[in-house]
């Protein structure tokens, strides 16, 4: 325990003499034990010591009363007065002017030498420093154990346990330990993970934890990058997977299996929720933890989406939870959902109406009955960027050259059910010229917009250039 004015002057080997004010000073910790014999030593103490003097430059009562003043605005605790040397006794003057200003003061027999009670003071410091750390340690070890023993959540536990007040942790955005932190009266400390994530330790009230807080974001740091990792590993296994699940390349008995291996009842009816992020953001997917409270589901990276694998029914609910989730974290992204389906097969049924409610283009993207221009844009067997290509660049091509609009007038008609009428309404022009124009988008392309299976490959090439 550190050394306190009683302490000090009760030590019976120092002789200490209390003169005045000693029994109603607070008994704060002492610092240091400095000697001086400046008449003013003002710039040499930092506040907080016993302030020991034997007075050689006090001859007069104006210096001796400036030293006290000196003293009490320097934040010395108390006064140790030397006798036997430049004074027979502590001087008149200076016990008034003591009491008057409320500053402790005592006498240091001649017998007494002022080092004995710099090494008293150097000791119980040096003590109190070695108990310090000894207590700072068991805090570490006992932070530690908690975090092996029981994972993120008994660490901060028992962070708060020994600081004695509420502890909160957010991870980009979300509470996901503790209370909400209020406005005011709580210290924010960031913790660095490696990732953009804005992960910060919030603890009530602005005191320092003494060296405990440090080593506690040390293990919050190690712990949160160690579950992103590992996150990231578990979801480029499950992405393999659903992958190999969605484009057929895995059927019947072996699909099941490889589904239960990553957590997934295959038989049971699931839905199908995604998140594609904005770049470069979406490479923050990989390792985005799930919203607090869903952190059991199964995940998993496709195609640079995130997919999660949800029970029968959770779509609507989940995807605006997750949109919210991800407004809050700071990451630009569309969240869009299948329907539920059983079995396997249904899995791929929901991965395939979630990818085609993506189209949509919205925050959030509700599913609508499957096409099959969806299943062919789905397909990665299928070369439609290949096709749209030679469909269409004749076309943008020339409207780059001259300023035309075969490219809108091509999307008109094909949305406007073939006709040249509502097309020319549309458009603001006259018939003959949309006419015009489907010749030479009939001539550049080599498809005919009036023919129904040439019109069906440039709805695919139109919707495959707006997929990729």
């Amino acid at each position: 325990m550190a050394m306190t004015l009683s302490g000090l002057l009760s030590s019976p080997t120092l002789n200490l003499r209390p003169l005045t004010g000693v029994d109603d000073a607070e008994d704060h910790p002492l610092s240091w034990a400095a000697v001086t014999e400046l008449a003013d030593p003002t710039p040499f103490l930092a506040g907080g010591e016993v302030l020991l003097t034997t007075g050689v430059r006090q001859k007069t009562v104006a210096s001796q009363t400036g030293f006290v003043d000196h003293a009490v605005h320097a934040g010395v605790v108390a006064l140790g007065y030397g006798t036997g040397l430049t004074h027979t006794k502590v001087p008149a003057a200076v016990i008034r002017r003591a009491a008057e200003v409320g500053l402790p003061l005592f006498e240091v027999p001649y017998e007494t030498p002022f080092v004995a009670i710099t090494r008293i003071l150097a000791e119980a410091l040096a003590a109190e420093n070695v108990a310090r750390m000894e207590r700072l340690l068991q805090g570490h070890q006992r932070l530690a154990s908690a975090l092996l023993g029981g994972g993120l959540h008994p660490l901060l536990r028992e962070l708060g346990r020994q600081l004695q007040r509420p502890v909160s942790l957010t991870q980009y955005g979300a509470r996901i330990h503790g209370p909400s932190p209020a406005a005011d009266g709580w210290q924010s400390i960031p913790v660095s993970t490696g990732l953009q994530d804005r992960c910060t330790l919030f603890l009530e009230g602005q005191e320092a934890g003494g060296g405990l807080i440090e080593y506690a974001q040390s293990l919050i740091s190690v712990e949160l990058a160690g579950r992103a990792r590992l996150r990231e590993s578990h979801r480029t296994t499950s992405g393999q997977v659903l992958t190999d699940l969605t484009r057929g390349t895995v059927e019947g008995q072996d699909a099941a299996l490889r589904l239960q291996a990553i957590g997934i009842a295959p038989h049971a009816a699931h839905t199908i929720l995604l998140v594609e992020a904005v770049r470069p953001r979406s490479r923050a997917l990989s390792t985005l933890p799930l919203p607090p409270g869903r952190e059991k589901g199964v995940s998993a990276m496709v195609e640079d989406r995130l997919a999660v694998v949800l029970e029968a029914g959770d779509g609507e609910a989940a995807a605006t939870e997750f949109a919210a989730y991800l407004s809050g974290a700071g990451i630009p992204a569309r969240v869009s959902y299948g329907g539920s389906y059983a079995q396997v097969t249904g899995l791929r049924w929901s991965y395939f109406e979630a990818i085609e409610a993506l189209r949509h283009g919205a925050r959030i993207n509700h599913p609508s009955r499957i096409s099959l221009t969806s299943l062919l844009l789905a397909a990665h067997d299928v070369p439609l960027q290949a096709l749209a290509a030679e469909a269409l660049e004749p076309l943008t091509d020339f409207d780059a050259a001259h300023g035309s609009d075969l490219m809108l007038t091509l999307r008109r008609f094909l949305e406007l059910n073939g006709s040249v009428g509502t097309v020319a309404e549309a458009l603001g022009l006259h018939r003959n010229t949309v006419r015009y124009r489907l010749q030479q988008i009939a001539d550049l392309s080599g498809y005919d917009p009036s023919n129904t299976p040439d019109r069906v490959q440039l709805w695919l090439a139109l919707s495959a250039r707006d997929v990729y």
